[in-house]
């Protein structure tokens, strides 16, 4: 996935998914195309669930300037609990970002087709994300985030060897749980989700480019 994917549900329908009141404090529309540095939905534990909207490409704490996130799109399971970019959030900051589904790009021969990869039920799903918030010299608070990647599942492995770490619902409230802070346990959460519950499609080229959000994004790429 690494770059792209998309979150269509109505916001009642995300709100329901995800436990969470839709408050207009969640600037939220319907997106075909979400891409790197634009806003996200992200949903986290305070007490209760909450939704917010965070920037996509961490900005650690300590960053000088926040070209980092620019980087920090995606971070690998294998060394999240080690690097200084993401331990602390490891332990501290876990979210989960929705999406319904992701792109990736195929290589066929010389030629790269655009695919979504969603699941079969076409339910929204939860990544697994972990963010920070970053105060800039103008004293301006930024909230981003970053979505954890694992290997690839049997399915995926037909398009590229690394996927978004997909979290089963019944792990979600433990993965927002702030009293929970073992790395060990949390990590064990973080594997390939379920080859037999995802599926696959071609679609248009369209989405190649970031600026372009149109549902037509999402439309099965019809034989010619």
């Amino acid at each position: 996935m690494r770059g792209r994917f998309t979150l269509t549900p109505e916001l009642r329908v995300l709100a329901e998914r995800f436990s969470v009141s839709p408050t207009p404090t969640a600037d939220y529309n319907p997106r075909f195309n979400i891409a790197p540095t634009q806003p996200v939905i992200v949903i986290g534990l305070d007490g209760e669930r909450y939704m917010k909207t965070m920037k996509w490409g961490l900005i650690p704490i300590w960053a000088k300037d926040p070209s980092i996130g620019n980087r920090m799109i995606n971070a690998r399971v294998e060394t999240i609990a080690e690097k200084p970019s993401f331990c602390d959030a490891l332990k501290k900051r876990r979210c989960l970002i929705p999406a319904d589904g992701f792109y990736e790009w195929q290589k066929l021969g010389k030629v790269k087709q655009s695919v979504r990869i969603v699941l079969k039920s076409r339910e929204p799903f939860g990544l697994a994300g972990l963010w920070d918030s970053w105060t800039s010299p103008a004293k301006e608070e930024v909230l981003s985030c970053t979505i954890i990647t694992t290997e690839a599942n049997d399915l995926m492995q037909e398009i590229h060897d690394r996927m978004p770490v997909i979290l089963n619902r019944d792990v979600e409230n433990r993965w927002l749980d702030p009293k929970l802070n073992d790395p060990a346990v949390l990590l064990g959460m973080l594997k390939p989700y379920p080859s037999e519950l995802m599926e696959y499609y071609n679609v248009s080229k369209e989405v190649n480019s970031p600026n372009h959000d149109g549902a037509d994004c999402i439309m099965p790429l019809r034989d010619n």
